[in-house]
């Protein structure tokens, strides 16, 4: 296989702040809707008081990234460690923190890739104004985004604003759609998506205005839809899945409207949402330097017609629903399914970054791509975990053979630098180069072991591929 990778390409990889930190309420940071969540499920699963202790073990684990080979680390900060009731008082405990880590990796030679928003609003918003129902949420999110800028933006080139908005939006709980009554949620839903993609704007903006040299772009959950025929319904089908998945979301923030598509579905289902007159040009200017993808899978779709069972605007889970009268959801004879369910594709990574750089031509970066399993710590202290590097294997070759199609891809960032808690299955499903040796109910000393998989990424590195 010829290596494509740029002498310069960005080797590197993620985490989030909810989900690595720890010191859920120490030094002043606030309460957020993921520590909301993980507390309401800590009976059957880890939550968010430790987790990986990031927190208290930075150092050590920057000197890992470091010995990793990492050129980049993709991390987010927390908006209630900064602003702890979301749009008061800024926490200078919470500064120092990042300063302190960004600094650290910069002193390590590892370039710092912040992402401001990653599933962690915080709780007092909900409180106060029911979250991104309200546009109050959408200026308080600029604030923040200003104070971030302000305080690292003299160190920090590259920044992402919120973490898959499009997944986001349709998890009720990440969205605190807790009590909505049913017959009003999905126009809740949609004032809230739109909110998202006006803060995004105005964080965008005030990024290109404040740090003329700086990068900021979207991270969007990416789907790539196989029709289950070749019947033209099936391929409509499929497209449309894509559309309303994934699409919608890119076309509003590159182009600053929703597309004809989903205008319409809003319009039909009448739950478009309110919009001020100024927002128009706000979002138009917004314009975003890199596209960052996070991808693990691919699916099915058949045609779904509209009838009596399936009205249009049907939706039957958070995540993967029979969606708009248009689709429904098959598995992949022809692919392989993880533990949990995910089936494993990478050439649906070749065609997901073709894809979006025909349509948009902005450089990206894979800003998550991993295998989450339940790996085992063996008797003398060492975790095989050569699933894992088959799974990367497979994919890096395809961000490998994307580059030679001619998609400008500047990094690889996989999930996740080390063990972290997962928002659904806590420490029992492990992504992380790094083990982490606790469990869900036990953090026991929190050592960390190298994998198999750490010895083989640093080996990537160093050779700039796989060959």
């Amino acid at each position: 296989m010829k290596n494509n990778f740029a002498k310069d390409f960005w080797w590197g990889a993620s985490s989030s702040a909810f989900q690595i930190e720890g010191a859920w309420n120490e030094d002043g940071k606030g309460k957020t809707v993921a520590d909301h969540n993980a507390f309401q499920k800590a009976d059957v699963q880890a939550d968010t008081q430790v987790a990986s202790d990031f927190y208290h073990n930075y150092k050590e684990d920057i000197l890992l990234m470091k010995e990793l080979g990492l050129k980049t680390y993709r991390f987010s900060i927390s908006w209630a460690r900064i602003i702890p009731d979301g749009d008061g008082v800024v926490n200078q405990k919470g500064i120092d923190f990042y300063n302190d880590v960004i600094d650290f990796l910069l002193e390590n030679d590892i370039i710092p890739f912040v992402t401001l928003y990653h599933f962690d609003l915080p709780f007092a918003l909900v409180e106060k104004y029911n979250g991104w129902e309200s546009r109050e949420s959408v200026f308080a999110f600029e604030r923040y985004a200003k104070t971030c800028f302000e305080a690292f933006g003299d160190r920090v080139i590259y920044w992402q604003v919120h973490n898959e908005q499009n997944l986001m939006i349709r998890v009720d709980i990440r969205m605190n759609l807790y009590d909505t009554p049913s017959d009003q949620i999905e126009k809740v839903r949609a004032q809230m998506d739109y909110h998202m993609f006006l803060a995004h704007a105005l964080a965008t903006n005030a990024c290109h205005e404040m740090l003329p040299n700086a990068k900021i772009g979207p991270a969007v959950s990416s789907t790539m839809t196989y029709p289950s025929s070749n019947r033209p319904e099936d391929v409509w089908a499929a497209r449309m899945n894509d559309n309303f998945k994934t699409n919608y979301a890119l076309e509003m923030h590159c182009f600053g409207e929703y597309p004809g598509y989903y205008k319409g579905y809003l319009e039909k289902c009448n739950i478009y949402p309110e919009t001020k007159p100024e927002d128009a040009e706000i979002l138009k200017v917004a314009k975003p330097d890199f596209i960052a993808v996070n991808y693990y899978r691919t699916l099915v779709a058949s045609y779904l017609p509209v009838d009596e069972a399936h009205p249009f605007g049907t939706k039957v889970n958070d995540i993967d629903f029979d969606l708009y009268g248009y689709f429904k959801h098959e598995k992949n004879p022809n692919l392989v399914a993880t533990d949990y369910g995910i089936q494993v594709d990478p050439m649906g990574l070749r065609l997901v970054l073709n894809d979006y750089y025909e349509k948009y031509r902005l450089p990206m970066i894979i800003t998550e791509n991993g295998l989450g399993t339940g790996d085992q710590l063996t008797e003398d202290g060492k975790v095989h975990d050569d699933y894992r590097i088959e799974y990367l294997e497979g994919h890096i070759a395809a961000c490998n053979e994307a580059i030679a199609d001619g998609v400008e891809l500047f990094g690889y960032c996989p999930w996740s630098v080390m063990d972290l808690l997962s928002s659904r299955q806590g420490f029992m499903k492990r992504y992380g180069f790094i083990y982490v040796d606790r469990d869900d109910f036990d953090v026991k000393e929190l050592r960390r072991i190298k994998k198999d998989s750490f010895f083989w990424y640093q080996d990537v590195i160093k050779k700039n591929g796989l060959n």
